[in-house]
This record gives C-alpha cells, sequence and structure tokens, in this order.
C-alpha cells in the first residue's frame, strides 16, 4: 500500500512537467506564426511544393512563401501584435531564419508596408531583409519595395527610424527618419547624400495603399463577378496545386469576396 501510494505521488508531481513539456512546442509554434487580418484577391501561401489559397483567420508558419497576384493584398498579424500588408505581385518568405524571432521577413519581390508595435519606451528590435538590404528597426512604419530582378530596394520611413545596410557592399548604414528614404543597389555603398527627404515616392506609396483599400470596399459592396482561377495565388476554394505545374484551371464558379475588415488608410 505504501508503495501504490508513493507511486501515485510520483506520478501526480511528474504528469504537469510532461504537460508543460508537450504544450510549450505548440504555445511557441502559435507565437511565431502570422493570422491573416484581412484578404482580398490572389493570395497564397507556398509550403512543401504545394500552393494554398488564403483568407481572414489563416495562419502562416515560418518559412513559408506568401504570394499574391495581379490584384492580391492581404494583411497580417504576429504576435506582438506587429502587423504587416503584403500588395500585388509580391513574393515575401516569412520569418525564414529558424530561432530568430527578430527576423520578421525576406522580401523577394514587390512591396510591403511594416507596423512595428512596442511599449512607451520599450524597443522591439526587428528586421526585415532583400536581396540586397537589411533594414532594421525599433517600432516604426515604413515600407520596402524591391524593384526589380536584381534586388534593387526601396525604403521609404513613415514613422520612427530605421538603419539601412546594404548586404553587397561595404559601407555604414543610413539612418531614416520620417519623411526620408533611400534606394539600396547591389554593389554600391550607401552614402548619407543619397537619402532623399522629399515625400513625394511616399505619398505616391501611399495612394496606392488607399486606393486598394477603397477598391476592397467596392468589392465587399458591389456585385460579384463570373469565372475564377484556382492555381499558385488564388483565393479560390481547394486550389492546391504542385510547384512547377504549368497552366492554370478555370472554372464558372464566382470568386469569393476580401474576408476580414479592410485596413483604415493612414
Amino acid at each position: 500500500m505504501f508503495r501504490r501510494s508513493t507511486l501515485l505521488r510520483t506520478v501526480c508531481k511528474l504528469l504537469p512537467a510532461a504537460m508543460l513539456a508537450v504544450c510549450v512546442p505548440v504555445l511557441s509554434a502559435q507565437d511565431l506564426a502570422a493570422t491573416v487580418l484581412y484578404q482580398t484577391g490572389m493570395v497564397s501561401v507556398a509550403d512543401g511544393g504545394f500552393f494554398k489559397a488564403l483568407s481572414a483567420g489563416s495562419s502562416v508558419k515560418p518559412k513559408q512563401l506568401i504570394i499574391t497576384g495581379a490584384d492580391g493584398y492581404a494583411r497580417f498579424q504576429v504576435s506582438d501584435g506587429s502587423t504587416f500588408e503584403v500588395f500585388q505581385n509580391s513574393r515575401v518568405m516569412f520569418r525564414e531564419t529558424t530561432g530568430d524571432w527578430k527576423h520578421l521577413i525576406n522580401i523577394l519581390m514587390g512591396r510591403i508596408k511594416v507596423f512595428v508595435q512596442h511599449a512607451p519606451g520599450i524597443p522591439n528590435p526587428n528586421n526585415v531583409t532583400s536581396p540586397t538590404a537589411v533594414v532594421s528597426v525599433r517600432g516604426t512604419v515604413f515600407d520596402v519595395v524591391v524593384e526589380d530582378e536584381d534586388g534593387t530596394t526601396f525604403v521609404t520611413v513613415d514613422e520612427g527610424q530605421v538603419a539601412v545596410r546594404n548586404l553587397t557592399a561595404p559601407g555604414n548604414p543610413a539612418i531614416l527618419n520620417p519623411g526620408e528614404s533611400i534606394r539600396v543597389i547591389r554593389g554600391q555603398a550607401l552614402l548619407g547624400r543619397q537619402i532623399d527627404r522629399g515625400n513625394i515616392i511616399r505619398k505616391a506609396l501611399q495612394v496606392t495603399r488607399d486606393a486598394i483599400y477603397q477598391a476592397g470596399l467596392g468589392r465587399q459592396g458591389g456585385t460579384r463577378g463570373t469565372g475564377g482561377v484556382t492555381g499558385p495565388g488564388s483565393s479560390g476554394q481547394g486550389d492546391k496545386t504542385k510547384d512547377g505545374t504549368t497552366g492554370t484551371t478555370t472554372g464558372t464558379g464566382t470568386p469569393p469576396e476580401p474576408t476580414g475588415t479592410p485596413p483604415p488608410p493612414i
């Protein structure tokens, strides 16, 4: 009887520890994921050679590639409250570096807008990379555009401050403040005089974002079109296709409406 009681107490003590060991990896995976807040047009995620459509409420795991079509746009949120937007014709790798929570995005092509959240007086270090640049932030709002296949990267800041470094050339990083921008070119060192303190391009980027917002509202309130496309980047249902296949599959169904609440223009 004594041995049985001792065994029972031991099991009771070890059970919580065992449950914690099982739960911790699950919680960590959830913390690392990004959730779709709003989606319109063709937005997909590529993983393991397959493409899967994303919609509001979907999750994106680390090392998954986010792909948008010519009409695609989506806004994502991570566990600390920070958000990022992926615009049309973009290729974005989410949390590409294993174990590095600070590496938020590697943008391969297209445009993103990042909103890094932080408590007053407490920095929230994050970085965004491209084929040519590293953008380091401490809580800010900024755009990153990869303009061509050579990786030319344009960075502009709305709020806060970012440090931009050229991965392909030696030299000190450029510090950008609100309203400033810089273009990072492969093999060319960054110079202070390259910083553009005008707002023309930044305003143009904002106009594009506002137009997408208005288009999203129009789709929610307007009539639906006909026809649909399934395949990479599609927002149709059941569009899993093996990577590398040629052509697309067309149908006579109705394309889905944007899901979620559109982001307010800022």
